[in-house]
């Protein structure tokens, strides 16, 4: 059975539930003003049909919606400046953001820039400060995976500086997660983003304390539960029961509750967002490259915690084998997993393998401190020469 349907706040309000998009939407914006900025990706909305029903509702609560459209994969900071002068022009008074991570993650920025003159990224990055305030946003989500809908970092490509970046914007006031508006997503869409709800649960469980502690007992729980659907989805794309599962995965995987108490390390996360910003790669699977190989060089820095890894989620027989020799296991079961869904293993069958590229990334990219150890940049230049 599929679990039933739930409201769930921490802080974002969370209607959850196949077929619940149009009265949970009605039930939400009667408290939020005249003007709407509709935000969406390439389209697929439209063909979906997705795109007439909200416009229905919309109409019926008597909102004037202005149409942002043309969100990219890669969201950049053109973009974002672009949505925050509509806003501005518009008066808009409620942004309601309708896909995945990148558009989610756009108007989270767009929210904070349309409510200042300083430039977001100038006050983030060089002023050391953050948004005081932001236009009022709801998230449909019709790809799941990222977790963007659960908390109010956003990552930016700013193409002039070069940089595929974190910045900080307003949470959402509620996400959706309707299951149903979400099955048109192709298979190798939905792979990659469990994908990276798996990858977020990793990262988080392998930060510190290293102790076993109620947080990472969940985040166990929630990659298992990942693993488990992601195999299903590989039989069958359109199995809802999975594909909810998957949603509230995500949604878990970022929503702050595997967090609570931890330092968390997305050194992958920050190598994967900096190659993304000179080569356009997906996300999901820029992370399935790099993570195997990176995990080999962290294995041995925190073994106890990799060694159960291995066996809590990936089903390694711990009988015979060394702590140490376990925690070498987990990056090979790891890989095992990612050839099982059919995802791709290295650089090259992402068409990349330019070493300028790798070393320009590996000289640009965030070196997390919650890491297992701490990489030099050459060694993130050797992470990723083993990965092409």
């Amino acid at each position: 059975m599929m679990m039933n349907p739930f409201d769930y706040a921490y802080p974002v309000r969370v209607h959850f539930g196949a077929g619940t998009l149009e009265k949970s939407l009605e039930a939400e914006l009667p408290q939020y003003g005249k003007n709407v900025l509709l935000a969406y990706g390439g389209g697929s909305i439209k063909r979906t049909g997705v795109y007439d029903k909200l416009k229905n509702v919309l109409r019926v609560a008597g909102k004037e919606v202005f149409d942002f459209g043309g969100i990219m994969s890669n969201p950049t900071y053109a973009k974002v400046q672009e949505g925050a002068k509509l806003a501005k022009e518009h008066g808009i008074d409620f942004i309601l953001a309708v896909g995945g991570g990148s558009v989610i993650d756009c108007c989270k920025v767009v929210s904070v820039q349309a409510k200042t003159n300083k430039d977001i990224w100038t006050l983030e990055y060089e002023e050391k400060g953050k948004p005081a305030a932001g236009i009022p946003f709801g998230a449909i989500v019709t790809a799941s995976g990222t977790g963007a809908e659960m908390n109010n970092g956003a990552v930016i490509t700013n193409e002039e500086r070069g940089q595929k970046s974190p910045l900080w914007g307003s949470f959402a006031d509620f996400a959706i997660l309707d299951v149903e508006t979400m099955l048109t997503l192709p298979k190798k869409q939905v792979i990659s983003g469990a994908f990276d709800t798996l990858s977020h649960a990793m990262e988080t469980y392998l930060g510190t304390p290293r102790t076993s502690n109620l947080s990472d007992e969940m985040g166990e729980a929630v990659m298992r539960s990942v693993i488990r659907n992601l195999r299903r989805v590989v039989k069958d794309e359109k199995d809802v029961e999975a594909r909810s599962e998957l949603a509230w995965a995500s949604a878990m995987a970022e929503n702050g509750i595997l967090k609570l108490g931890k330092t968390t390390d997305f050194q992958a996360h920050m190598i994967e967002h900096q190659l993304g910003a000179f080569t356009n790669c997906n996300h999901g699977a820029g992370l399935a490259v790099i993570h195997p190989a990176l995990y080999r060089h962290l294995a041995k820095a925190a073994p106890k915690q990799f060694a159960r890894l291995a066996t809590e989620v990936f089903g390694v027989e711990p009988a015979g084998r060394s702590e140490e020799e376990l925690a070498l296991a987990m990056p090979e079961a790891l890989t095992a997993f990612i050839k099982e869904i059919g995802m791709p293993m290295t650089l090259t069958e992402l068409g990349i393998t330019d070493d300028n590229i790798l070393r320009k990334t590996a000289d640009t990219c965030i070196l997390t401190s919650g890491c297992a150890k701490k990489l030099t940049r050459d060694e993130v230049y050797e992470i990723l020469q083993e990965c092409k």
